[in-house]
């Protein structure tokens, strides 16, 4: 009973989560930094030997998109209008740690706490997939 009421206070917390979900708006992975560039011109004030004065500072936006690193320049005028959605971002990644972590508690209560008899065992068994060398015997 204590658990049917744990869960179904977890699966509110999850519907909560949802609805903030769905309210979040444009959102972007990453960071971004200031860059200072030099432009290989031997002549250029970047290239001095002392007291070089690098080109910049230039935004550059970092991030990691299905494995793979990203990384561009923003254009001056945008990095005011990206930031709001790197902020939200970061609120949605919270969020779903947050219904990963909920998910997993329910997953405990429900799946695992219980203690099972030798007959539930044998059905459990039944219900699992079998590997490939138990196919071939």
């Amino acid at each position: 009973m204590h658990n049917k009421t744990s869960v179904s206070k977890l699966e509110a917390e999850i519907d909560d989560l949802r609805r903030k979900l769905d309210a979040l708006g444009p959102i972007h992975p990453g960071s971004v930094s200031l860059q200072y560039q030099t432009c290989g011109n031997p002549n250029c004030r970047c290239m001095r030997k002392d007291n070089p004065e690098r080109h910049g500072p230039y935004a550059k936006l970092t991030y990691v998109h299905r494995g793979r690193n990203v990384s561009r320049f923003v254009k001056a005028g945008c990095v005011e209008a990206l930031n709001p959605r790197l902020a939200t971002f970061k609120e949605f990644r919270r969020l779903i740690d947050r219904w990963v972590a909920l998910s997993i508690q329910i997953g405990q209560l429900t799946f695992f706490n219980s203690a099972q008899t030798g007959k539930q065992k044998g059905k459990i068994r039944q219900a699992l997939p079998k590997t490939p060398r138990q196919k071939s015997r």
